[in-house]
C-alpha cells in the first residue's frame, strides 16, 4: 500500500475546472469561472478629450455672438431697410453724400499707401533681427513702443509736430528753410495732409506687423538659408526665393489685419485732418451721430465690412500657400 500511495498520481488542484486526465484521451478543461469583467471603456475619456477644445472656446465664442454676430447681423438688416420694407434707399443716400467720393478716395489713397510701406518697412527690420546677437530684445521693445500708444493719441502727437507753430517748423525756421509758420494740414494743402496721414499710419501700426513677420522669420529653419548659400545664392537670391516663400504665411496674415484696420481709421484722421480730410469711417461717425442717420450710417459700415472682406479673399488668393508647403 505504500508503493501504491507513492505510485499513485497527485490529485488534481481544483481551480474551478472540471478535468478529465488521460493520456491516450487527452486532457478536457471546461471552465467553471464567471467570466471577467469588459475592459473598461476608452470612449467616454476620448469624447471628453476630443470635446475639450470646443469647450474652452465655448464662453468666448458666445461672447463674440453676443457682442458682435447679433450686432453685425442687425446692422446689415439695417442698412436693407427703409420705411419698413427692403430697399437699398440708405445706400443711395450715401452714395449721394456730398462727400461721400472724397472720403472713398482718400481711404484708398492710405490703404494702398501705407500697408504696403508698413510691410516692406516690417519685414526689413525683421530681417535685421535676423542677424542680431544680442541686444535684440532691447530692439524688439524700443520698435514696439508704438503699439502701446492709442490711435488718438497719436494723432495728437503727431497734430503738435505738424501744426502751424509745432516742433517741425520751429525747425524749419530756426534753420532757415521758411521764413514763417506754414499750414501742412489744412484743405489747401492735400498732399501734405496726405503725407502726414499716411506717415502717421506708418509709425503707428508698422510694429504689429513687425511683431507677425518677426515670429514668422524665427521659424524658418537655418538650414535653408545655409543651403542656398553652399549652392552660391547671393544675398538677394536667399532672401527673394527662400525667405519671401517660406514667409508667406506671416505676410498673408499681416496684409490682412493692416488693410482691415486701415479700412476702419477713424481717431488719428479726426485729430489730423477732422473734416478737411474725410474718410468712409469719419462718414460713418457722422451719419450716426450728427445727422441722426442710422440707416444711412449702416450703409456705411457695410461697405466698409465688403471692402475688408474682399480684400481679405485677395489676399488669401494671391498669397495662398502651396500644398508642398504646409506642414
Amino acid at each position: 500500500m505504500g508503493a501504491d500511495a507513492k505510485s499513485a498520481p497527485p490529485p488534481l488542484v481544483s481551480l474551478g475546472c472540471e478535468a478529465v486526465q488521460g493520456r491516450g484521451e487527452g486532457a478536457v478543461g471546461k471552465s467553471s469561472l464567471n467570466p471577467l469583467p469588459p475592459a473598461p471603456s476608452h470612449k467616454r475619456r476620448g469624447s471628453f478629450k476630443a470635446a475639450t477644445p470646443y469647450l474652452l472656446i465655448a464662453p468666448a465664442t458666445a461672447l463674440l455672438c453676443v457682442l458682435f454676430l447679433i450686432p453685425l447681423l442687425q446692422t446689415i438688416a439695417l442698412a436693407f431697410r427703409a420705411n419698413g420694407a427692403f430697399s437699398f434707399a440708405n445706400f443711395a443716400t450715401m452714395a449721394g453724400d456730398i462727400n461721400f467720393n472724397d472720403a472713398l478716395i482718400n481711404t484708398f489713397e492710405v490703404v494702398l499707401l501705407s500697408v504696403p510701406l508698413q510691410v516692406a518697412l516690417a519685414l526689413a527690420m525683421a530681417m535685421m533681427l535676423r542677424h542680431f546677437k544680442h541686444g535684440r530684445d532691447i530692439v524688439i521693445w524700443i520698435w514696439s513702443i508704438p503699439l502701446g500708444i492709442s490711435d488718438l493719441a497719436a494723432g495728437l502727437v503727431w497734430l503738435a509736430i505738424l501744426t502751424d507753430h509745432g516742433y517741425l517748423n520751429t525747425v524749419l525756421y530756426h534753420l532757415g528753410i521758411i521764413g514763417g509758420p506754414r499750414s501742412w494740414l489744412t484743405y489747401e494743402t492735400p498732399t501734405t495732409l496726405l503725407i502726414a496721414i499716411v506717415v502717421e499710419e506708418v509709425w503707428r501700426a508698422t510694429a504689429i506687423v513687425l511683431v507677425i513677420l518677426a515670429a514668422g522669420v524665427q521659424l524658418v529653419p537655418k538650414e535653408y538659408a545655409e543651403a542656398a548659400d553652399v549652392f552660391g545664392a547671393s544675398p538677394w537670391q536667399r532672401f527673394t526665393r527662400v525667405m519671401l516663400p517660406l514667409l508667406r504665411p506671416s505676410i498673408q496674415t499681416a496684409l490682412i489685419l493692416r488693410t482691415v484696420l486701415a479700412f476702419e481709421m477713424f481717431a488719428t484722421v479726426m485729430a489730423l485732418g477732422g473734416q478737411n480730410f474725410p474718410v468712409l469711417m469719419s462718414q460713418t461717425f457722422n451719419a450716426q451721430y450728427f445727422q441722426q442717420d442710422y440707416g444711412t450710417a449702416a450703409a456705411y459700415a457695410v461697405l466698409i465690412m465688403a471692402l475688408s472682406i474682399g480684400a481679405t479673399l485677395v489676399y488669401l488668393r494671391l498669397l495662398r500657400t502651396p500644398p508642398e508647403q504646409l506642414p
